[in-house]
């Protein structure tokens, strides 16, 4: 902190690094969490789960990535005012299950292990609460609400990137989407439909895109630079 004209305190801005280190905290989305995971999978003396059927009400706080592992979230459980940390999406439910819901396993909801230790969590703003249509492992599709997005990148230049998450057709998104099975998803974009009354002209149209490849930069054109002496930077 410094002073300006007159002895006056003048409040530097603080830069922030976009970019969080294995955390990043998230929205705080209301949850059920399947009371089995909770147990760790234990079980009593006969032989049967305990927790099974049974769910615990929390919200989302923060959000893990580890490399070759899936997305691992930490909730705040209301009941004890304690935190859980480290369970996969299909721990969750937005709503308590119905006897016609579909029940997906872990690879169905979120289809990619994680590509970095360095994530960013944005809410893609024009996107907010958008109707979404996912297309599953089977190609089977499930409607769905947008929540937020998961990105990742190789943002540490003194270490090796041993990993794919800025490799064009490799990278990964993660849109987490509330279904209307009552589970959440974790999918990217080449399995995310986003549906705007206004602007969608046919939702039920099949893409034609394929995978983005290219790397692209501007400075590769030519032999090309800028003038030294004129400020407009024309030669």
């Amino acid at each position: 902190m410094g002073k300006g004209a007159g002895g006056n305190k003048v409040v530097e801005p603080k830069i922030f690094d976009s970019m969080s280190y294995l955390v990043a905290n998230i929205p705080p989305v209301e949850v059920l969490i399947d009371k089995r995971f909770l147990y760790d999978f234990q079980t009593d003396k006969s032989g049967k789960l305990l927790g099974e059927g049974e769910w615990e009400r929390g919200h989302w706080v923060s959000v893990k990535s580890i490399p070759n592992r899936v997305l691992l979230f930490e909730t705040y459980i209301d009941k004890f005012g304690a935190v859980y940390d480290k369970l996969p999406i299909h721990a969750f439910r937005w709503r308590l299950p119905k006897i016609d819901d579909k029940t997906y396993p872990l690879d169905f909801l979120q289809l990619w292990d994680c590509l970095s230790y360095n994530i960013s969590v944005i809410e893609k703003r024009i996107l907010r609460g958008c109707k979404t249509f996912t297309t599953l492992k089977d190609r089977s599709v499930i409607g769905g609400e947008y929540l937020f997005t998961i990105d990742t990148a190789h943002s540490e230049p003194n270490e090796i990137d041993c990993g794919w998450s800025e490799t064009p057709n490799e990278h990964k998104s993660y849109n987490i989407s509330k279904l209307d099975n009552g589970q959440f998803c974790a999918q990217p974009n080449n399995r995310t439909r986003w549906y705007q009354p206004s602007r969608t002209d046919d939702i039920e149209a099949i893409p034609y895109f394929r995978y983005s490849t290219k790397v692209w930069r501007s400075e590769d054109y030519g032999k090309w630079r800028p003038s030294d002496t004129n400020w407009d930077y024309i030669s």
